[in-house]
């Protein structure tokens, strides 16, 4: 279940039943499609499509591939919050609310 409760969502690469997610750049590949749907004012130039959304930021934690997807995407694009929800959802993934450590 994900609530408001914090900033971000981890949705990470290992199932409910505690399985691997496949392929293995599943999240390079989710984050590459939500490359589109950025802030307001965030950087933007033609080969912008090259690097990912701040809102949708493909990691690994303790050796395991999530995707960090930043609260903001709910209120600003609500299809693609749902969109990657429903990924995680359709794939049995875990989803829990975090916040990520900035170096």
């Amino acid at each position: 279940m994900v609530t408001r409760s914090s900033d971000e969502v981890f949705i990470q690469g290992v199932t409910r039943a505690g399985k691997r997610f496949r392929p293995s750049d599943w999240a390079e590949r989710l984050a590459g499609v939500m490359a589109r749907f950025r802030p307001d004012g965030a950087p933007s130039s033609p080969d912008s499509y090259l690097t990912y959304s701040p809102w949708c930021i493909p990691t690994t934690v303790n050796g395991v591939k999530c995707v960090v997807v930043n609260a903001a995407l709910r209120e600003h694009e609500p299809m693609a919050w749902d969109f990657v929800m429903h990924f995680a959802r359709d794939n049995d993934l875990v989803v829990t609310d975090a916040c990520l450590l900035r170096e």
